[in-house]
């Protein structure tokens, strides 16, 4: 008896022993779990992490952009409107520059009314043609020199060829019918002239 006795106790420790391991296997196991959980839980906050990164620079970038895209358009409406202003006041400049040529102007023809000397009225003309000169240099205005001169293509323009002029005379501005003028350097008019052959 005392061995069947033995037996159960031994039989009830081993199953003591089992129902220990099972549940030392469950907290183990409900550990690990926790454990793994916490992990999970860790790599969504690290993986949050950079996606909430990513999105901060993704709206700073897009804010930047949206800057940049705005003060362009603020740069060219308002060169457009510099643009504008110019074309329409541009001449401005020069309007106010031949003005006082236009008023010699009115009032010599008031004088040449009042008298009948020709070389007074001659003399009056004179005088608001080089004024008139003047102002043109002033802003930039210059002739074009045609006495002499070699023809050149860039500056002048052949409306006759005359024959028989001499070697001496060949390829040379003979006669300007048109003077030419330049503006800064720049032909504006070409000087049209004969041209020995």
């Amino acid at each position: 008896m005392s061995e069947k006795k033995d037996k159960i106790e031994e039989n009830v420790n081993n199953e003591n022993k089992t129902e220990e391991q099972e549940k030392q296997t469950i907290e183990e196991n409900n550990c690990e779990q926790m454990e793994n959980g916490n992990e999970e839980s860790v790599a969504e906050e690290a993986e949050k992490d950079p996606m909430q990164k990513m999105q901060e620079e993704l709206d700073a970038l897009r804010d930047k952009y949206l800057r940049s895209v705005a003060e362009f358009d603020n740069y060219r409406k308002r060169t457009l409107k510099e643009k504008a202003e110019l074309i329409l006041n541009g001449a401005e400049k020069t309007v106010l520059a031949i003005l006082p040529v236009l008023d010699d102007m009115e009032r010599a023809i008031e004088n040449g009314a009042k008298t009948d000397d020709a070389s007074v009225l001659k003399e009056g003309m004179e005088l608001i043609h080089q004024k008139f000169g003047k102002i043109l240099e002033g802003i930039g205005v210059k002739k074009i020199d045609t006495a002499d001169a070699d023809f050149n293509t860039d500056y002048h323009e052949a409306i006759a060829m005359v024959p028989g002029m001499g070697d001496d005379k060949k390829g040379k501005v003979l006669d300007c019918v048109q003077t030419g003028y330049t503006l800064n350097e720049k032909v504006i008019r070409h000087a049209k002239v004969a041209v020995g052959q």
